[in-house]
């Protein structure tokens, strides 16, 4: 189930732990994208605070919030670029997307099936997706101070077999949020020190959040189930007489 708007909003932009979590994952994604002159970027869950370095240069930016979660407007003081979506129907044209970033999103959806799907459907020709979710064995999913404490955390070969499963295939990952969840004055002086050492050896502490970049595999796989019985019409009648006119 997703996490309430305001309790994100007062996490993120109101809390000393969480503008340095912020941060930490903000600069690791720009690390991976530096920029996106020209290019469609959008952001699902709670994305948009890892949205804001590419506000000036992108074609376009969009914040996709689900409904479950709640939306609310963004960037502050700017024309707002958030809207409120179903999780699995986005007002996107297919294949409109160049970058597409996943935070809060996944982990906390009741569909993640067709959540994934819908990521594909988006994502144009060569266009990029990056997931970011609860690392399974890092601290910051054993704690319900922070947001990545709820929903279903993951370890980074679940992850990759989830999005290769649907077509989107790993090309990279990293690992971010590598000092404890604490609020306490310590360790966020220190947080950015805990971010470049277990950047370098990340083999001795896990990062409390696992981030895949993937590309989109073309032609899709199929995938029987759900989405190919849906298309089939049901046979509940097969079998009933058609009814006929009586003559007066």
């Amino acid at each position: 189930m997703h996490l309430d708007v305001r309790d994100l909003k007062a996490f993120y932009y109101r809390s000393a732990l969480g503008r340095a979590a912020q941060g930490a994952v903000r600069d690791r994604v720009v690390e991976i994208w530096p920029e996106a002159k020209g290019q469609t970027v959008v952001g699902f869950g709670f994305a948009v605070p890892l949205l804001r370095p590419y506000l000036n240069d992108a074609r376009r930016v969009i914040g996709l919030m689900p409904g479950p979660q709640g939306v609310m407007a963004w960037p502050v003081g700017m024309k707002n670029v958030a809207c409120l979506v179903e999780d699995t129907l986005w007002p996107l044209e297919t294949g409109s997307v160049d970058k597409l970033v996943v935070m809060h999103g996944l982990e906390t959806s009741d569909h993640p099936f067709a959540l994934l799907q819908e990521c594909y459907r988006v994502l144009g020709p060569g266009g990029r997706a990056l997931f970011i979710v609860p690392n399974r064995v890092g601290m910051w999913a054993r704690s319900d101070h922070t947001p990545f404490g709820y929903g279903r955390p993951y370890s980074l070969g679940q992850l990759e077999a989830l999005l290769k499963s649907h077509g989107l295939i790993p090309e990279r990952h990293v690992g971010a949020l590598y000092a404890p969840p604490s609020h306490k004055r310590f360790w966020l002086r220190t947080a950015g020190f805990w971010e470049k050492a277990g950047r370098r050896i990340p083999t001795v502490v896990a990062g409390g959040v696992l981030m895949v970049e993937v590309s989109k595999q073309i032609p899709a796989p199929k995938r029987p189930g759900l989405s190919e019985a849906v298309r089939r019409p049901l046979r509940i009648l097969e079998g009933m007489k058609v009814p006929e006119a009586k003559p007066v």
